[in-house]
C-alpha cells in the first residue's frame, strides 16, 4: 500500500499559483512563442535525477532550451534502432538547428552507482542493459585510474568519464558528425555538483575538466570549425577542431578535476 506519493493537493496549488500569479505577468512571452514557434539555440541531454534541473541550473526560461532527459545522461553510440535519445539529437540538429549540445552529468549520480554496483541492478535488466552505454566509464577508471580509491571519489570519477564517453558516442549519430563537418556546432561536456552548486566544463583541448567559474569564457569539448578530410576538396583554413595531442600522456579527465 502507498503511504505517501505525489502532493496533490501541493500539485494543484502550483498550478493554480502558476496559471493565476505567474502567467498573466507571461502571457506575451507564450503567446510569442506560439506565434514563431520554438528556437533553443541548445540541446542538454542531462539526467533524470530529481534533484538536477537543466533550466533550473541555467537560469533559462522557456523555449531557450531543448531538453532531453534519461538515466545517466546517456547517448547510445548512433544504430539503426530508433530511440528517444537519438531521435531527439536528429530533430534538434536537423530541424531546429541548435548550435550548442551539453551532455551533463552530476555528482552523486545514482545511475553511475549502480554501473559501479551491477548486482544492485538484478531486479531491474532495463536499467542494467541502459547502463551498458556507459561500460566504458567504468573501465577507465578500473584500468587507467590509481588502485585503492576512495569510493567517493571513484564513483566521481565515473560520472565525469561517463560526460567523455558519452561526447564521443554522441558524434557517431549522423546528424552530429555532419553539423560538426560544416562547422554548424559546438559540443559542450558539463558536470554539475550539487554540493556545491559548481558547474565543471570539459576542456577539449586539455582534456580535462575546469570550473566555469575560473575559466575565462566556457570550455568547450568540441570548437566550432569545419573539418573537410578530403584534400581537394578541404578549404585553406579547414582542420581538425583540436590539434593532435603531443607531449606525455594526458591525466584522466576526472583526476584533472580535483
Amino acid at each position: 500500500m502507498v503511504t505517501a506519493g505525489f502532493d496533490v493537493d501541493g500539485i494543484i496549488q502550483g498550478l493554480s499559483n502558476f496559471r493565476g500569479t505567474v502567467f498573466p505577468g507571461q502571457q506575451q512571452m507564450y503567446q510569442r512563442l506560439v506565434r514563431d514557434g520554438q528556437q533553443p539555440k541548445a540541446l542538454m541531454i542531462a539526467c533524470a535525477e530529481s534533484r538536477v534541473s537543466p533550466e533550473h541550473i541555467m537560469q533559462s526560461g522557456p523555449g531557450d532550451l531543448f531538453a532531453c532527459r534519461n538515466a545517466g545522461n546517456i547517448v547510445p553510440p548512433f544504430s539503426q534502432q530508433n530511440g528517444g535519445v537519438s531521435s531527439a539529437i536528429e530533430y534538434a540538429v536537423v530541424a531546429l538547428g541548435v548550435l550548442d549540445i551539453v551532455i551533463c552529468g552530476h555528482s552523486d549520480c545514482g545511475a553511475m552507482k549502480g554501473l559501479m554496483n551491477p548486482e544492485a541492478l538484478g531486479n531491474m535488466p532495463n536499467v542494467a542493459a541502459w547502463l551498458r552505454h556507459s561500460h566504458a566509464a567504468k573501465q577507465i577508471v578500473c584500468e587507467a585510474y590509481p588502485e585503492g580509491m576512495d569510493p567517493k571519489k571513484r564513483h566521481r570519477a565515473v560520472a565525469l568519464e561517463n560526460v567523455v564517453v558519452q561526447l564521443n558516442h554522441l558524434r557517431t549519430h549522423p546528424s552530429v558528425a555532419t553539423a560538426l563537418a560544416r562547422g554548424k556546432l559546438r559540443l559542450h561536456g558539463w558536470f554539475f555538483e550539487i554540493e556545491s552548486g559548481q558547474v565543471l566544463a570539459y576542456c577539449g583541448e586539455r582534456s580535462r575538466f575546469i570550473p566555469i567559474a575560473e575559466a575565462t569564457g566556457v570550455p568547450v569539448a568540441q570548437a566550432s570549425a569545419s573539418r573537410i578530410a578530403t584534400p581537394e576538396f578541404a578549404g585553406p583554413h579547414a582542420g581538425p577542431h583540436a590539434s593532435p595531442q603531443t607531449g606525455p600522456e594526458p591525466i584522466p579527465h576526472a583526476i584533472a578535476a580535483e
